[in-house]
């Protein structure tokens, strides 16, 4: 693996490369589809765009959203009905856009995406489905697809009430997912104990998910950048993000700073240390610690971690810079069905540049700089 001298402005680098692959400007894996992948690299991207003050960073996110983002606000390859929380993801980058640049259509398709999540279907305790399909399942992924951008939603356009269903969504996963043993959260909740993969006494999924704890981190440590100081909830959920921190760092794998596929399963034969879930941990961590969120976590946690991605998982050749060991896929039920065994998160696929491991890799990495940098500064286009 490269060395860490020879990876000076990692962000530069990986955006950078994520942008060779683009055709006559555009990204075919960002322009092809409304996703929620694409929508986290756009993310990604406009957050370099703030920190080196490079516009063209903004402009590659304008240009790429204004393929989907219609006149009247409609949004190409998008349908509300679907109630599905992956679709909300792209939309955080409505919001800066709608500040900088006063269109309308922005905003018009940021309210759309909010009517989905008033009409999102929910538990009898009120937590949203992650998908229409998947009734009375909570999964950890939806709530940074969902509850950062209500977050900021409610701060861009003063509508207070998104600040605490953004709270009520966090709260409820973390208390229905929480193994008491480990502080860990397993995958996603199953209200209705019917599905195969969750326990049929707590409904919780059986194993804990390094990137499913990752998107949960990550949900965290964004959606309270954007929390009034005053709003009665932000202290609990700093509290529930230190607890949690604290069983992350328990399982951090001391050789290598990283963390592993399958998190309740650190050592067992099969397990490996995974990309994605690593830099999204290493991302949220050093996030927290910046803004002061996370009280009494050291920061040799996220630099142990950031030097192990580096030196796991980044090589550098002619063509820019590659992030290997990045799992595929995940996911539980479905038609296929995935049973949540540990064998099942084991035979996913581990691939090598995919924008899923690569724009969380771009997310830690600016956000190690501007840690190291002394910065507290957040993101607000």
């Amino acid at each position: 693996m490269a060395e860490a001298t020879v990876l000076e402005r990692i962000p530069v680098r990986v955006a950078e490369t994520i942008l060779s692959a683009c055709v006559d400007g555009y990204h075919p894996n960002i322009a092809n589809k409304w996703g929620y992948v694409a929508g986290m690299a756009l993310s990604a991207l406009g957050r370099l765009a703030e920190w080196t003050g490079e516009e063209r960073y903004n402009e590659v996110v304008k240009r790429h959203m204004d393929v989907f983002i219609q006149e009247d606000g409609a949004i190409a390859g998008y349908k509300l009905e679907d109630y599905n929380l992956d679709h909300i993801n792209k939309g955080k980058n409505l919001l800066p856009l709608w500040r900088t640049t006063g269109e309308e259509k922005y905003r018009r398709a940021a309210e759309l995406l909010a009517s989905q999540l008033v009409g999102q279907p929910r538990t009898d305790e009120g937590g949203f489905w992650h998908k229409k399909i998947y009734p009375f399942q909570m999964w950890l992924d939806g709530l940074y697809m969902s509850s950062p951008f209500m977050a900021e939603y409610a701060e861009t356009f003063d509508e207070p009430a998104w600040f605490d269903e953004a709270a009520r969504q966090l709260l409820l996963i973390e208390r229905r997912t929480r193994n008491p043993q480990t502080g860990l959260l397993q995958h996603a909740y199953d209200e209705s104990r019917e599905q195969r993969w969750c326990d049929k006494e707590t409904g919780r999924s059986r194993h804990v998910w390094g990137r499913a704890m990752g998107w949960y981190a990550m949900a965290l440590v964004d959606a309270l950048e954007f929390f009034p100081v005053r709003h009665p909830q932000r202290g609990q959920l700093m509290g529930i993000f230190e607890r949690m921190a604290n069983a992350l760092v328990r399982v951090q794998d001391q050789d290598s700073g990283l963390w592993y596929q399958v998190m309740d399963c650190n050592g067992r034969q099969g397990n490996y240390v995974e990309a994605s879930g690593s830099c999204m941990l290493t991302y949220a961590l050093a996030k927290g610690i910046r803004l002061h969120y996370l009280a009494e976590i050291d920061i040799g946690v996220v630099e142990r971690a950031y030097d192990g991605i580096q030196k796991h998982f980044i090589t550098v050749d002619g063509e820019g810079l590659h992030l290997h060991g990045i799992c595929h896929g995940a996911g539980l039920g479905g038609r296929k069905y995935r049973d949540g065994s540990y064998d099942y998160y084991l035979s996913e696929k581990v691939v090598s540049d995919s924008l899923m491991g690569v724009a969380p890799l771009l997310l830690a990495s600016i956000e190690m700089e501007r840690l190291q940098a002394g910065g507290k500064g957040g993101y607000r286009g």
